[in-house]
Order: structure tokens, then sequence, then C-alpha cells
């Protein structure tokens, strides 16, 4: 049987105090397996950015439990947190957040870096994950030199880089016309697939949904699905 990657217990993120209190999230309990991807939809200011911060490990809930990997790392130390981001979470972003100065390659190798880890290995780890993800003829070109869409595949060429347990995306497409927007999730979720890791795309754009595996709304910081 396949096992929780990100488990959020009973999780609630409440801001402010007294009369100025808000509730982002609204205890919540969510749980990812792996190999599944997971869409998260739902209205703007309903708490989705919240709940990817979360589970990121960007921001800390105000009560509940979130276990990754079955580690329990709500109260972990933000030195700890950092090392948590750094090892077991792959993010892809919106705008692909490409480093301009550096080369596809070293856009990769930027996280083995950060690890302490740059070696021959993590070198030809770099290249064997660009050439699978059709990139390999770019690996020496600078982002301004690449499309929309092939900047978002070195996006989750790097998000895989350090093996993580789970990947987070926020609006991978929004930047995309729907035909590139389509190849690059159908692409991420193979890669979930055929890795056997753990998914969570934040989404507005309903025509990518039928690529994942179960679809949850968020709607004033409760789920629903």
């Amino acid at each position: 049987m396949m096992g929780d990657k990100l488990l959020f217990e009973n999780v609630s993120k409440i801001y402010g105090e007294g009369d100025n209190k808000v509730t982002a999230l609204d205890n919540i309990s969510l749980n990812v397996r792996a190999g599944e991807f997971v869409a998260i939809v739902g209205p703007s200011g309903s708490g989705k950015s919240t709940f990817l911060s979360i589970a990121g490990a960007l921001l800390s809930p105000s009560k509940g439990r979130l276990l990754l990997n079955n580690e329990d790392i709500t109260s972990l130390s933000s030195k700890e947190l950092t090392r948590v981001r750094l090892e077991k979470i792959g993010f892809v972003f919106q705008s692909s957040n490409l480093v301009p100065y550096l080369t596809v390659r070293d856009q990769l190798l930027l996280i083995s870096e950060l690890i302490g880890k740059r070696d021959k290995k993590t070198v030809k780890k770099a290249d064997e994950l660009l050439s699978h993800l059709g990139l390999g003829h770019r690996a020496d070109h600078l982002p301004e030199a690449l499309s929309g869409g092939e900047r978002q595949r070195v996006a989750i060429a790097r998000s895989l880089m350090n093996d993580p347990e789970i990947i987070l995306a926020d609006e991978p497409t929004a930047s995309l016309d729907s035909k590139r927007g389509r190849d690059v999730v159908e692409m991420l979720a193979h890669e979930v697939k055929s890795r056997n890791k753990a998914a969570i795309m934040v989404t507005h754009d309903e025509r990518m949904l039928d690529l994942c595996d179960r679809v949850v709304n968020i709607t004033d910081g409760k789920v629903f699905g």
C-alpha cells in the first residue's frame, strides 16, 4: 500500500488577533499519497496560497500538524525547515523563477550547491534530467533564449533535482497558452507517476483538471472533495 507523502491534520492558519482576526485555513485535514497528483482549486482569497505555503514549509500552521513523509515538521526551527525545503520539496512557480544569468544546467545545480553537494554525479544527474525532458540541447543557454514552455520544463527539471518527496506547483500554466500549458502539466503528471512522487498543483485552469487524480476545492479556508 502506498504511504502518505503529505498529511495535513486539523490545520488552521489564523492571522491577526481580536477584531482583526482572519482565518485563512479552517481545520483542514488532507492527505496526498505517493504517485498521486492533486489539483487545488478555489476562488481568489480562498486560502490556496496559504495552503501551498504551509505544504512547502514556508509558513507554520497556527493549529494542527503537518507531516511530510511521516516526519512531523510542525514545530521545527527555521533552520530545520530550510533543510526540509531543500531536501524534500520541489517547487514549480507561476513564472518559472529562473535566475536570468545562469545557464539551464546551472539552474538545476543551484539546489545542489545550496545543499553543498555539487559534484560530477550531480552534473550528470542534471544533464540526464534535461535530456529526459527534451532540453539537452538547451543546457548551455540562458533563460532569455528559451520559450515559455521550455522555461517551465526547466523549472520541472529543477524541482526534481533534489529527489523530493513532494512537488508543489503554483499556477504552472499561468504564463502559457493552452497547448504549452497542457504539455507542461502532462509532463509533470508523468514525472509524478514514474518517480512515485506526490504533487499538488494550485490552478485556475480547469482544462488541466482531467490530468490530475483528484481535485480538491478550497473555499473560505475549508476543503471540499
